[in-house]
């Protein structure tokens, strides 16, 4: 999952805009989290499902039309994933199907109703044969490149068509079954997402709406150094972007607070030959080649071995600079975490998504967001 578009201090306790009624606090607060294996077999104890609510299995993909396996050990993770319902009965376990480099094949699946049926045909046969608990999709994007993906300006209304008949597909077959089939979407936190959608419609739908609430900066695309997942934008931000402004701008496109799940990052941005200025923040940078900074390696190999870490107050993260190397990170970590937990329970959210569950191998941040928005679930 990744967001390349760009886009353009508030309380946690803010009050409503004008027009919009208090949000409903949702009945349970969501912990989902994206697994993504890279094509490797899940292993006993890998994934500790007592702290999740909900796991999404990053990705199937569309192939003549119709939802296929990722990966020759789909089937296997699936059936690990499942059996971990043993340690928490309450866990649904998701399939992913699109994503970043995954999207190719989406807007000519959704080009015409029949083309739709068959996706969606294959989506019950999928769920079915592997005992799943419903789908994801993860389109970017509906109406934009992505990628360098094939888009049309018909993909906001067939979206919608997508996402309504599989709907009335999981419900229709609910009845048969007397098991509920559940339907998210991940969405990337921009203005043009949400031009090109209609999420007022699109919400109806949709059990949750996975708010891709990271990548404002990274330096592949961005010259200048930057908070990736800011909670509140920093006045002396160029983009003033933040999680904050995104997820008002979701709800004031029609999605309830209570179906918008804040995502979170579990790996870093990094740039290189970033001057000593302001601790790299908001500074010029270049990407460095090869750079992936997942949360562990992180905490395990740059906090305090030459990386000082800084915290910005007004954006509610923190970074790190190297002085020596002119190396800038832009991370999540445990005090970020408590601060978004915070405001998705202040602003009655409906909970946490993140990417992805590999970037944490100590499991930090997870029992961080457990603790703080699931207090009373078991640690043994």
């Amino acid at each position: 999952m990744k967001i390349s578009l760009r886009w353009i201090v508030l309380s946690f306790l803010a009050v409503p805009a004008p027009g919009f009624s208090a949000p409903k606090a949702p009945a349970k607060m969501e912990v989902t989290g994206y697994v993504f294996t890279r094509g490797a077999a899940l292993q006993p104890g890998q994934v500790d499902a007592r702290r999740l609510t909900r796991i999404n299995y990053a990705f199937a993909g569309i192939k003549g039309g119709r939802m296929v396996i990722g990966g020759p050990a789909d089937a296997q993770n699936f059936a690990y994933l499942i059996g971990l319902k043993s340690a928490n009965p309450q866990l649904t376990v998701l399939v992913s199907v699109g994503g970043w480099l995954g999207s190719t094949n989406f807007s000519d699946m959704a080009l015409t109703a029949s083309s739709r049926r068959v996706f969606e045909e294959s989506v019950i046969e999928f769920l079915t044969q592997y005992d799943l608990d419903g789908l994801d999709i993860d389109w970017e994007y509906p109406g934009l490149p992505g990628a360098g993906n094939p888009f049309r300006a018909e993909d906001k209304q067939n979206f919608t068509s997508l996402v309504k008949e599989l709907r009335e597909r999981f419900d229709g077959r609910a009845k048969k079954t007397g098991r509920r089939l559940y339907l998210t979407v991940a969405m990337g936190a921009a203005d043009e997402v949400i031009a090109h959608t209609e999420m007022r419609q699109v919400q109806k739908y949709v059990d949750t709406v996975n708010l891709m609430t990271y990548d404002y900066y990274e330096a592949a695309s961005d010259p200048t150094t930057g908070h990736h997942a800011p909670l509140f934008a920093n006045p002396a931000d160029p983009k003033k972007a933040s999680s904050d402004e995104s997820v008002r701008a979701f709800e004031k496109a029609g999605v309830p607070a209570a179906k918008i799940l804040l995502g979170v990052p579990f790996y870093g941005r990094e740039w290189g030959e970033v001057p000593d200025r302001n601790h790299g923040l908001f500074q010029p940078g270049k990407p460095i080649p090869g750079a992936y900074a997942p949360f562990s390696a992180i905490d395990s190999t740059m906090l305090g071995q030459g990386f000082a870490r800084f915290w910005d107050d007004k954006a509610q993260v923190p970074y790190l600079y190297n002085t020596e190397k002119r190396i800038f990170v832009s991370y999540e970590d445990p005090e970020s975490l408590k601060a978004k937990c915070s405001y998705v329970r202040s602003r009655k959210l409906g909970g946490v998504m993140f990417w992805e569950y590999f970037g944490d191998s100590q499991g930090k941040l997870l029992n961080t967001i457990d603790g703080a928005l699931r207090p009373g679930n078991s640690k043994h």
